[in-house]
């Protein structure tokens, strides 16, 4: 088939599908984890780990497997993807900024379309100062909020389903994370009377204290399905929020008892990083206690996912609506001697799971898909989904042609961005710009957890100058969809 007949046969599909979503919009459900990295899903490689769902997921849609997030901490991460653009543009490249309720994000753009928006869950569009809800939590553009954005010590739509359902649990379901405790009963001069855990962020799971009915990701899963239901005769867009798998690392004792932590595996250091350890360093068995329940966290949201697909095969809905299933950062799990996530971006915080299943559009499922695509290309796709132009202000680009199985404009590379951090990630390489103006290269190829910086090294010169390049290059493109007002 020469190149031309490929492209007529290309634009025939897509008028076919444009008349289509006339007649049915799709309805999206965005399924969105907290801390979640990309190696800890069986499709993506890691053999022990329990995630049957998310791997019958990724059976029946499209793993795209080299997905990158703008920024590696919570905030500027989830608004960049929800907006389709870079945290710099935005201004908000940090935590504990509060989004301004004017920046358009992805249920602006659907409600011309008659779409119903929810967000169950986590959203963490407010510092943590501004969680304590006595004020009115913005609604950003959704029809439907029901905000918890940490399990536990807010007032919020997590205590309130519990309260409901089951006030003796009201005791038992805070995680007690800091800073939140300490900003609500210290800062803001309130005493919450809650019974916090004493032990914060150990390296090691912690059984669930109540009824495993009644957890974080129990109340995502159902209010979700109810929110599904109660919507099922519209287009809708719900986005479900879990905490999971963000430290501490609780979970009901069933997904606990999945593992047993002395037969998981944790990659070694390289010698230059051991002998940077001390004794107060992580041990081995620490470290794969760390493991043990991040594993469970996720082994837990894997079985909520499957109650959610199964609900939609029940009610009727499974082929016309898109599943987004990602995350808004990884987590160090112990590399580099850190735990938690943020800066220098390496994969381990900045590479995250994005598996996408439609059945109605999606052409050959169970793919693959290797290509370079960053957070800002999500919103995109799922505007060209649902049949709108591609706003000029976005930043990203759609990959939508990837879900006919045809060609498309792919990537050289991705970026991550966090205050005056920048990185560029290719298929090799990861070059990175530093706040001071120094500069870091690591050469992915050989180096895959990237513990050798090779800025310095002469074989590698040509490289770190393509990197730059490559950066400016990237700068510049994302800087042409925002219009500019000149002085003269």
């Amino acid at each position: 088939m020469n190149e031309e007949h490929r492209h007529s046969k290309l634009q025939f599909e897509l008028t076919m599908f444009n008349k289509d979503l006339i007649v049915q919009p799709p309805n999206i459900l965005l399924l969105y984890t907290d801390q979640q990295r990309f190696d800890t899903i069986r499709a993506n490689g890691n053999t022990e780990i329990h995630t049957p769902n998310l791997d019958q997921l990724a059976e029946d849609g499209i793993n795209f497997d080299h997905y990158f997030v703008q920024n590696p901490v919570c905030m500027p991460s989830r608004l960049s993807f929800l907006s389709g653009c870079y945290p710099s543009t935005l201004g908000v490249t940090q935590m504990g900024v509060p989004v301004d309720q004017e920046i358009d994000i992805i249920p602006h753009y659907l409600r011309n379309k008659g779409y119903r928006s929810g967000n169950i869950g986590k959203l963490h569009f407010l510092p943590h100062a501004c969680r304590d809800h006595r004020d009115i939590h913005p609604n950003y553009g959704f029809d439907h909020l029901e905000i918890s954005d940490e399990p536990g010590p807010y007032p919020d739509a997590y205590r309130s389903w519990v309260e409901n359902a089951a006030p003796e649990q009201l005791d038992k379901i805070s995680l007690g994370l800091p800073p939140a405790a300490e900003v609500w009963q210290n800062q803001m001069g309130v005493k919450d009377n809650i019974k916090h855990p004493k032990e914060r962020f150990p390296l090691k799971p912690l059984p669930f204290r109540g009824d495993p009915r009644y957890t974080h990701s129990s109340f995502v899963a159902e209010q979700t399905m109810n929110f599904v239901e109660q919507n099922r005769h519209r287009p809708f867009l719900c986005i479900s929020g879990f905490y999971s798998p963000h430290s501490p690392w609780v979970s009901p004792q069933e997904f606990i008892d999945l593992y047993d932590p002395s037969s998981l595996t944790v990659s070694e250091y390289p010698e230059h990083v051991e002998d940077q350890r001390n004794p107060d360093s992580f041990t081995q068995q620490e470290r794969r206690g760390a493991h043990h329940g991040y594993y469970a966290m996720i082994s837990e949201v894997d079985h909520h996912v499957g109650c959610i697909l199964s609900h939609l095969d029940e009610i009727g809905l499974r082929d016309n609506t898109i599943i987004v299933f990602t995350s808004d950062h990884g987590e160090w799990l112990g590399e580099h001697l850190k735990y938690g996530k943020g800066y220098p971006g390496h994969d381990c915080v900045t590479r995250v799971p994005l598996i996408i299943r439609w059945p109605k559009i999606i052409k050959n499922p169970g793919r693959n898909v290797s290509s370079l695509i960053e957070g800002v290309d999500v919103l995109p796709t799922l505007l060209e989904s649902v049949g709108i132009p591609r706003p000029q202000k976005l930043q990203g680009r759609s990959f939508f042609p990837s879900l006919l199985d045809r060609e498309w404009n792919e990537r050289p590379a991705v970026k991550t961005e966090m205050y005056g951090w920048k990185t560029l990630r290719n298929h090799t390489h990861r070059y990175i710009l530093c706040e001071d103006g120094t500069e870091q290269l690591y050469h992915l190829s050989e180096d895959p957890r990237a513990y050798f910086n090779c800025a310095e090294d002469p074989s590698q010169k040509e490289m770190l100058t393509d990197m730059r390049l490559q950066l400016l290059l990237h700068e510049l493109e994302s800087e042409r969809p925002i219009q500019r007002v000149w002085p003269y």
